[in-house]
């Protein structure tokens, strides 16, 4: 991180210049940046591997750079982000650790331009947010010795990057079975976006939780949300609108669960009484909802604080005890639900 080459032979990686000294990347990014955290004897070894190869260092910035953490969200328009940022930012105030926040709206321009930021600012590490991007880009951090933590990850996580993320299956399961143990059996779910992991897994539950109590899926009173709450209106009309619709309703998101309860209010439907709506994240906003609404918490705040700790502990050589870690959801149930009317 913060180097160029400058001789003329063949290109030498940083991953090559820390395989050769027998140190690790970011061992390498912290000689690189001057850091004090290495052994002296570490230090003279790798500096003379930098030397023979022809690396040269960015000019340091004026005065003393404070410590920088990139973190980045696909978008940044929702209270969810907001509760990622709230932990990221305790533990990062607590380590006296400077935070970037930055949204890469999910194209390839807006991740290259946070890249080339990147490289400008050489920040210490990087938390990615339910976003992706391409392999160039997850190789150019590789190469940087950028340590890289990836939280609820869009897809398949990048080889060798932790991934923090939430029970999201159990969450699904409990959303379902509770509205089971209310004596509902047509259960209809707004499912997020096909493409995300946690979308998958939260409709995996929902499906486990209705074979476990003996019901088939009915694959019609399943609809896909995109987690805004438009998407949830619209579903949920959707839904109301089958010859037959269901007397309860999982949202695998809070805000598509405050959109679906707004189409059935102007329906003229009550919840719970006319139908159940359960959400899932337990964002702070939905406690004073009407009526309160039932829902999976997940632990925003606590995944961005593990986030932190995690990518700090990447850039001391500490590797994590496991490199998928799930932190527990659980059922918070308010007045949003009660059994069929």
């Amino acid at each position: 991180m913060g180097v160029r080459e400058a001789g003329a032979g063949g290109k030498v990686t940083i991953t090559e210049i820390a395989r050769q000294a027998g140190v690790s990347v970011p061992t390498v990014s912290r000689v690189v940046n001057g850091r004090s955290d290495v052994s002296p004897q570490t230090r003279a070894r790798v500096e003379d591997l930098l030397h023979r190869h022809g690396y040269r260092r960015r000019p340091a910035a004026p005065g003393n750079r404070a410590a920088l953490l990139d973190l980045v969200f696909d978008d940044l328009d929702s209270p969810w982000a907001v509760e990622i940022i709230r932990g990221v930012e305790e533990v990062a105030h607590a380590e006296g650790i400077g935070t970037v926040v930055s949204a890469v709206h999910g194209r390839s321009g807006d991740a290259r331009a946070w890249m080339r930021n990147l490289r400008a600012r050489a920040s210490d590490g990087v938390v990615l947010v339910t976003s992706a991007l391409d392999a160039t880009l997850h190789e150019e951090l590789r190469i940087l010795g950028v340590p890289l933590v990836v939280v609820d990850p869009a897809g398949s996580p990048s080889p060798g990057a932790p991934t923090i993320g939430a029970a999201n299956w159990s969450g699904g399961l409990a959303a379902t079975e509770h509205l089971l143990s209310l004596g509902h059996r047509r259960i209809g779910l707004i499912a997020g976006p096909p493409g995300l992991l946690c979308s998958r897994a939260r409709l995996d539950g929902y499906r486990a939780a209705l074979e476990g109590a003996g019901l088939t899926p009915d694959a019609s009173l399943i609809v896909t949300g995109d987690f805004r709450p438009e998407s949830g209106f619209t579903a949920c009309a959707t839904l109301l609108d089958l010859p037959e619709p269901p007397t309860a309703l999982f949202a695998a998101g809070d805000r598509m669960a405050l959109g679906a309860i707004e189409a059935l209010r102007r329906r003229g439907l009550r919840v719970p009484q006319d139908m159940s709506v359960v959400g899932f994240d337990d964002l702070p906003e939905v406690r004073w909802s009407s009526p309160p609404l039932t829902t999976v918490r997940q632990p925003l705040a606590d995944m961005g604080r593990l986030a932190v700790r995690t990518a700090l502990g990447l850039t001391r050589d500490e590797q994590p005890d496991s490199p998928r870690v799930e932190l527990g959801t659980d059922l918070v149930v308010r007045a949003s639900t009660a059994p069929p009317g």
